[in-house]
């Protein structure tokens, strides 16, 4: 990896990190602050099509059913396509209060769309779905 692009993935890494400890926080303008105007998040039975609507959903559920919560996130891989956009992979979970790890069926893989814009290193899109056991 070039030294540039240790230097974009590190960027990176911090906006995730940022926007975990907002999440941990129950801060919902922290956990969009990185993310575009027009940022998409898919998520089981959701389409949010912009940072303000994701903001206002997560407001409303760190007051509600993520009260308290904070997440468990694995990062699987980071791959650049050309100099301005990276796919992140992760594996993430809601940890509830008193919860030490996220059981396997509340864990999801997730696709991170990264875009620099400005200089600055921002999240795109987001989209997750259900770590499925294969049938034996």
């Amino acid at each position: 990896m070039s030294e540039n692009r240790a230097a974009d993935e590190a960027a990176i890494q911090a906006v995730l990190v940022d926007s975990y400890k907002a999440w941990e926080a129950g801060d919902a303008d922290g956990m969009v602050a990185d993310y575009t105007a027009d940022a998409t998040a898919i998520m089981t039975g959701s389409l949010r099509g912009s940072r303000t609507v994701i903001r206002d959903s997560m407001a409303a559920a760190f007051a509600g059913p993520l009260k308290g919560t904070s997440t468990y996130n694995k990062q699987l891989s980071i791959r650049f396509l050309g100099q301005d956009a990276a796919i992140v992979v992760t594996e993430s979970g809601i940890l509830f209060p008193g919860q030490d790890e996220v059981p396997d069926a509340g864990k999801v893989n997730a696709t991170w769309v990264f875009e620099r814009q400005d200089g600055e290193w921002l999240v795109a899109a987001y989209h997750n779905s259900p770590v499925l056991a294969l049938a034996q």
